[in-house]
């Protein structure tokens, strides 16, 4: 395996696991359930349609999967732009400001792998 595919799997892996460790540390709030849920879903869905499309069946399938990878970036930067609204403590936002970032890269790579494929 190619090392720059290697590091994107992990960081990748990381973001998703990272997110649910932040989560697991917040406050139970009823009213925040939906968004963290969605946040949940969509962050740890980069890196299993990343994974996924490492053993894509053909090129059009990798394509797809690296799509849906990129979707779901811009759903968890939806979620994280969100929780980062609502909460008002300094250090919470900070984080989010992190996965903000992150998710943002990681888009950004996937829309370029897509380009290059294409």
């Amino acid at each position: 395996m190619i090392q720059k595919t290697q590091d994107l799997l992990d960081r990748t892996f990381t973001f998703g696991v990272n997110v649910l460790l932040f989560l697991s540390k917040l406050k139970y709030n009823e009213v925040f359930i939906v968004p963290k849920r969605q946040l949940i879903r969509s962050s740890t869905s980069i890196g299993a349609n990343y994974e996924e499309s490492q053993a894509g069946e053909s090129k059009k399938d990798f394509i797809h999967k690296i799509g849906v990878a990129s979707k779901e970036c811009r759903e968890s930067h939806y979620w994280i732009r969100v929780l980062k609204t609502v909460y008002e403590d300094k250090e919470i936002k900070g984080k989010f400001e992190e996965f903000e970032k992150e998710a943002f890269e990681l888009k950004n790579i996937f829309i370029a792998i897509k380009l290059s494929a294409e």
